[in-house]
């Protein structure tokens, strides 16, 4: 026969108590549950409770207000400290008296005055949320002298399940030596005749009555306060139920909000309460799904999250305030939702769904607002409004103001995980295996799918972190992750840059990709592009309190200053950009002139550091060289190869000038373009009538043949960072022309592997061409000088360094 069990919820709280100190609900103005001790009464039964008790903050008002109720026992939450630092600890007291109360009160300023007291009084006593650090002062040697002192430990409703995990790895796992070693160190005596012998029991520790029973303690017997009292002291009790995530404790804070501001204000009229919103936010919002009608609860809890007047959509004027376009929003996404409907409609109670939903509806309003954010403020940037531009800006903080109590719950609960692992690692130390094998890395990058050379890097990596066992995750935002270890997050909205249409800022889902690093608790954030989605890893990395490095890969400031030949615009692009990587505790630039100039624009030079790169020596190869080109009908011709963007910013502007000219002056040449870009139709325009042929892209081995196939490689760029195709060019056996400017010419040797000329010198690159063509004996040395001097940089070895230097750095 099954032996019955029953449950209590060993931990909650009524309108009496005194909230833990929390600076967000000190900010809005909510210092206090709310809900009467006989609604908390009702909620629990209803959830299961065969007994209730209320454990109010250093008072036993509420549970003296049910103590004429069946099945309930007085209880107290006691906040005591440590006296040298003040350090405070929750202590939860069990079926005590008004007389043991008045004594607690006087020994509770210092834990090693009232443990003894609580003791001596054979009061059933646990340590609530042992890894919370309460104000902040908690130590790992704080919980070490806490196993010293305390025999029952709580498992937490409000405090996250890998928490709760890592209690219960350590109280079950401590031996006599664990305590023997504790008690030397501290200079304090253990507890008990087997003080390595733990309880662990479970509570909800609710404050705003939406997760009442959310944690409990089921018990052995019949539901008698006998039995619960033994079953602690016996540590026969178990903890069940679910342990909290970021999201429920935004929910919460989100409910304790919405309950303050019902409670303070007069009824609403019925059409305001019947809006879709209110009766959508009252049934999320309200224990139980309690229908209690109030007056603009709707005006002030708007306040809450929409605090300002700006406008943040372009469909509403400007008399519309934030509130109002909130309002706006959310009442179009629950009514095209249908399981927002179902909440609205007060056809969903289950907590635990209303959590999720919850959650959902914020991420789904939070994104259309974003969206709306972005695209004006970029627009107002384009069009130099410096008004809007202050406008937009002064509107993000309603946006922020709606997201924040997700922002409080992953911050909290991040700094709790890195203090779990601490303590964790006092009693079992997890040494790394070699080479940083447990580094886990998420890459944040705005472009994956683009043919350029970032994207063909980050893919390149990918393939190295599967060949090599590593861990590393790509993250980015609409584009196809059609490769394993790539997460691509829907965009909540694109903007397209009108002077170059190809260039797509995708919006990122912040919440959804915030709850993913969370979930997969990286190691390190490595933001490959100051886009959107490098923004939104900059945030996540703030938040989740996660070291935030980046690969500088593309001057995009001179970028812009070539294609608009606009001073202001390109300074403006260096500000961002030197502001955007200031934030990094990590740079790692591709060659030493990149670093030089990030250095110049501001950077800390101490925070750069240049990273090895790699070419594939296997695909890029000579004996790929196939007679390619005569399905172009070009034959007998020497074949001068650009492979890249096809963009004014590369210098080929100045590429075809010099070809325009030395095609006049020697004969059997022919330039060869593969690629594709903005700067196409122009390129063929200036070129037209010379022996020119534009392949388009070319990927894989038709690409590997095009190289092998021509017989001199030139790459005019003066703004490109590194210049992956340069090492391409030369692993196929092709002698290269760089300009002096950029991170390509440091892969060149000068003179033995190809020739540097000064950038946008017309001239010069011409006669770098013509020095080549004119000895074909030296274009056959330098290409195989140039096979030579590559051999080595395999993609092999420059990932296994430059994954020695992540970790390195990471853990520095």
């Amino acid at each position: 026969m099954a032996e019955s069990r029953f449950k209590v919820d060993m931990h909650v709280h009524s309108k009496f108590s005194t909230r833990p100190s929390q600076w967000i609900l000190q900010k809005i103005g909510c210092p206090e549950s709310f809900t009467e001790p006989t609604e908390l009464y009702a909620i629990a039964r209803k959830r299961g409770m065969d007994l209730v008790t209320i454990t109010d903050h250093n008072t036993i008002q509420g549970a003296l207000e049910i103590a004429h109720l069946p099945g309930t026992f007085i209880s107290e939450e006691i906040t005591t400290y440590f006296p040298e630092d003040r350090c405070k600890l929750h202590v939860l007291a069990y079926a005590i008296d008004e007389i043991q109360h008045a004594e607690i009160q006087k020994y509770r300023d210092n834990v090693f005055e009232l443990v003894p007291y609580l003791r001596s009084q054979g009061i059933v006593h646990a340590l609530a949320h042992p890894l919370f650090a309460v104000n902040d002062r908690l130590t790992p040697a704080h919980f070490e002298r806490a196993l010293l002192l305390f025999e029952i430990f709580e498992e937490n409703g409000t405090r996250d399940a890998r928490q709760n995990q890592v209690l219960r790895d350590i109280l079950t796992r401590l031996t006599p030596v664990d305590m023997e070693r504790l008690a030397n160190m501290h200079d304090l005596r253990p507890h008990g005749d087997r003080p390595w012998v733990k309880g662990i029991m479970g509570g909800s520790d609710d404050h705003s009555s939406l997760n009442i029973a959310r944690m409990y303690s089921t018990f052995t017997g019949s539901p008698s306060l006998e039995n619960v009292l033994s079953g602690i002291k016996a540590h026969t009790c178990r903890p069940g139920g679910s342990a909290a995530t970021p999201r429920t404790m935004a929910h919460n804070l989100y409910g304790i909000a919405y309950q303050f501001y019902r409670s303070r204000i007069g009824a609403m009229s019925h059409a305001a309460s019947e809006h879709i919103c209110f009766r959508f936010a009252r049934n999320v919002l309200e224990p139980c799904g309690e229908k209690t009608e109030t007056s603009s609860i709707v005006d002030r809890f708007l306040r809450l999250i929409g605090r300002g007047k700006s406008t943040l959509h372009r469909e509403y004027g400007p008399t519309d305030s934030v509130q109002q376009m909130l309002l706006k929003e959310a009442g179009t996404i629950i009514i095209n939702d249908p399981d927002l409907m179902r909440i609205a409609q007060g056809k969903i109670t289950d907590v635990l769904v209303l959590e999720r939903e919850w959650s959902r509806f914020v991420s789904l309003a939070a994104n259309r607002v974003l969206s709306q954010f972005a695209d004006r403020t970029l627009n107002s940037l384009l069009g130099a409004n410096l008004f809007d531009v202050f406008h937009s800006i002064g509107s993000a903080g309603s946006l922020y103001a709606l997201l924040v109590p997700y922002f409080v719950g992953y911050d909290l609960f991040s700094s709790e995980r890195k203090f779990s692992r601490d303590c964790l690692a006092r009693f079992r130390s997890k040494p790394r295996d070699n080479g940083g094998q447990d580094l886990k890395i998420a890459h944040f990058t705005d472009t994956f799918d683009e043919i350029n050379g970032v994207a063909r890097t980050i893919r390149q990596q990918l393939e190295m972190v599967a060949r090599h066992g590593k861990d590393m995750t790509v993250i980015t935002c609409g584009a196809k992750a059609d490769v394993p270890g790539a997460v691509s997050f829907a965009p909540v909205g694109r903007f397209s840059i009108p002077e170059y249409p190809e260039i797509i800022l995708a919006y990122p889902p912040f919440l959804n990709m915030l709850t993913h690093c969370f979930e997969q608790e990286y190691d390190c954030i490595l933001a490959a592009t100051p886009g959107p989605v490098g923004l939104a890893a900059l945030a996540i990395s703030k938040i989740l309190k996660l070291p935030f490095h980046g690969t500088y890969h593309t001057a995009f400031p001179e970028y812009v200053g070539a294609f608009t030949e606009d001073a202001t615009l390109e300074d403006g692009c260096w500000r961002y950009m030197s502001w955007f990587y200031d934030q990094m505790q990590v740079i790692y630039a591709p060659s030493e002139a990149t670093k030089f100039e990030l250095s110049d624009r501001g950077i800390d030079p101490e925070k750069i550091v240049t990273y090895p790169r790699g070419v594939d020596t296997e695909r890029f190869h000579p004996t790929r060289r196939n007679g390619f080109y005569t399905q172009f009908q070009i034959q007998s011709r020497t074949k001068l190869l650009y492979v890249g963007r096809i963009s004014q910013e590369k210098g080929l502007d100045a590429l075809a000038d010099a070809f325009s000219k030395v095609s006049k002056i020697r004969e059997g040449l022919q330039l060869i373009v593969v690629g594709d870009g903005p700067y196409l139709s122009e390129m063929r325009r200036i070129l037209k009538g010379t022996p020119v042929t534009f392949t388009g892209v070319l990927k894989g081995d038709a690409l590997a043949q095009a190289y092998a196939s021509a017989d001199l490689f030139v790459f005019p760029s003066a703004t490109d960072t590194f210049g992956n195709v340069v090492l391409e060019a030369q692993a196929s056996g092709l002698p290269v022309i760089v300009t002096d400017k950029g991170g390509p010419c440091e892969n060149v040797l000068p003179n033995e592997t190809g020739l540097i000329f000064p950038a946008d010198d017309v001239d010069a690159l011409l006669r770098a061409i013509v020095y080549m063509i004119d000895t074909p004996e030296r274009i056959e040395y330098m290409g195989k000088k140039a096979r030579t001097h590559v051999e080595n940089r395999t993609f092999d070895a420059t990932f296994l360094k430059t994954w020695e230097i992540f970790d390195s750095n990471v853990n520095a």
